[in-house]
């Protein structure tokens, strides 16, 4: 069994329930759960002073069991008040040294891509407490792709995947797309050129979508990829005016302005079936009549 420890870099907690029922399913399962105190801690909207938040991250540097896993309750906004005070060396040698097994996404992608940035440290884009551990149903889906990614040296993941015929290999990147795009700029966005770029976001319409995807073009940063991966765009729905404008039509666009492969229809993001994926790690992706996607060189649990 494995040993979990919460932090709360982002957003309160607002469904204690769902936290309390991820933590109890956790210890049904033997798993031991460590700093549950941060689960109810607020400030304003936030989980807790921007200290006692940035805390939840530089301690893990502290911690010392190997297979430890680090999970975040929930997302949410925070993590950008504390990337100027982030000990990137510190986590940088902790995780060389033993590396923790650190999952989350969403507003946690900015700490992912700044340990990927200034140290090269693989993180998972995957399942938190309160949103997927602590739903309603628990997803077996969600819950077997976790437990591959952590236990398993070569990942492979394949699904009906939707685009042109490709072979593709690099640095397996991204995560939420908004919170790529707010690090254009900063020292936190890697410098990644052929990658294999991923990509998911929540409660965006389909041209707020369109309109991230274009910087992330024009400065550069699509054109470099040796592919890009498109998960869940959950909620992102035309209305009236759109007159026929949906997700797929500024995908069919985006396609047009790039001659790198888009692939989508990966079940990654903030719906409650989603895959864990090791970004950093090495991967292959082919797609043909299905899409394959083959991860390695990441970080699992010994025991």
């Amino acid at each position: 069994m494995s040993r979990f420890h919460l932090i709360a870099p982002s957003g309160y907690c607002i469904n204690q329930e769902a936290a309390a029922l991820g933590v109890a399913r956790l210890e049904a399962d033997g798993h031991r759960v460590d700093n549950r105190q941060v689960i109810a801690r607020r400030d304003q909207r936030f989980a807790g002073e921007d200290g006692e938040r940035l805390n939840d991250i530089n301690a893990l540097v502290e911690l010392t069991e190997p297979d430890t896993i680090v999970l975040p309750v929930r997302g949410g906004y925070g993590v950008s008040r504390l990337l100027d005070a982030i000990d990137w060396q510190g986590l940088t040698r902790r995780q060389q040294a033993q590396p923790l097994l650190i999952c989350g996404h969403s507003d946690f992608t900015a700490v992912q891509m700044g340990l990927l940035a200034k140290g090269n440290v693989i993180t998972f884009s995957g399942p938190m407490l309160a949103g997927n551990f602590g739903a309603p149903t628990l997803d077996a889906f969600t819950m077997d792709h976790f437990w591959r990614a952590l236990r398993q040296p070569v990942l492979q993941i394949e699904w009906p995947g939707e685009g042109p015929r490709c072979r593709a290999s690099g640095t397996l990147w991204g995560g939420n797309l908004a919170m790529l795009v707010s690090l254009i700029g900063t020292p936190w966005l890697p410098a990644i050129n052929g990658g294999v770029l991923v990509l998911e976001d929540i409660n965006e319409h389909p041209f707020r979508v369109e309109r991230m995807l274009l910087q992330l073009l024009h400065c550069g940063i699509l054109a470099r990829q040796s592919a890009i991966v498109l998960g869940s765009f959950t909620h992102a729905r035309e209305n009236d005016y759109d007159a026929g404008y949906t997700l797929e039509t500024m995908i069919a666009y985006l396609r047009s302005r790039l001659d790198v492969p888009v692939i989508a229809g990966l079940a990654f993001g903030h719906e409650q079936q989603t895959v864990t994926l090791p970004l950093g790690a090495q991967a292959v992706l082919t797609h043909n009549a299905r899409t394959t996607l083959t991860v390695s060189g990441h970080p699992v649990i010994s025991a």
